[in-house]
């Protein structure tokens, strides 16, 4: 789960590369103020899932990190933190579910997804909140507001484009026993 390979490292700066440009480019903006529907955290996951933990959380923690350091000159550290432990907590789905095994179904479905959810609520919940009051001094019920909203929103699209990319990633997979000799 915690093993770093050529293959995981590639995948950090492709899917890190990647989840900038979603994060950047793909969003539909929120009525509360700096957040957004992003569908780079559906990337995210899938990427965590498939590489594990340590390749989720460095792939939106560099992701989150250039894109507001492209965007607004530094990045907003509690949230690009939140972000990174978001893709940690994503990857914890890696040896949970059957996907690389071409199955991903049913319970693999609600396992990813029971898992994302938990990981959204404590990182916008939780993480984003606290470090944006300690660090920032924010107002409380402003941070507050915008971790709720950003945990609702990123739920619905990592259970979406998330659940949605590993199913299609499960497809192209060989699914043990389906190759049978003549």
């Amino acid at each position: 789960m915690f093993k770093i390979t050529t293959r995981t490292i590639v995948a950090i700066g492709i899917g890190a590369a990647l989840f900038m440009l979603l994060f950047m480019y793909v969003k539909v903006p929120s009525p509360i103020p700096e957040t957004s529907f992003m569908t780079a955290y559906g990337l995210g996951a899938f990427m965590a899932t498939i590489f594990g933990p340590i390749a989720g959380g460095l792939i939106q923690f560099i992701g989150h990190a250039l894109s507001d350091a492209i965007q607004y000159g530094s990045p907003w550290w509690s949230w690009v933190i939140a972000s990174g432990v978001a893709g940690f907590l994503y990857g914890l789905a890696f040896n949970r579910t059957r996907v690389e095994k071409g199955e991903f179904k049913g319970k693999d479905i609600l396992t990813f997804n029971v898992i994302q959810i938990i990981g959204n609520v404590i990182a916008w919940l939780i993480i984003a909140p606290v470090l944006d009051i300690l660090i920032y001094q924010e107002p409380v019920k402003l941070v507050f507001t915008q971790g709720a909203v950003a945990a609702l929103m990123n739920s619905v699209s990592v259970g979406v484009f998330g659940t949605l990319l590993l199913i299609a990633y499960s497809a192209t997979r060989t699914k043990k026993g389906s190759l049978s000799k003549s």
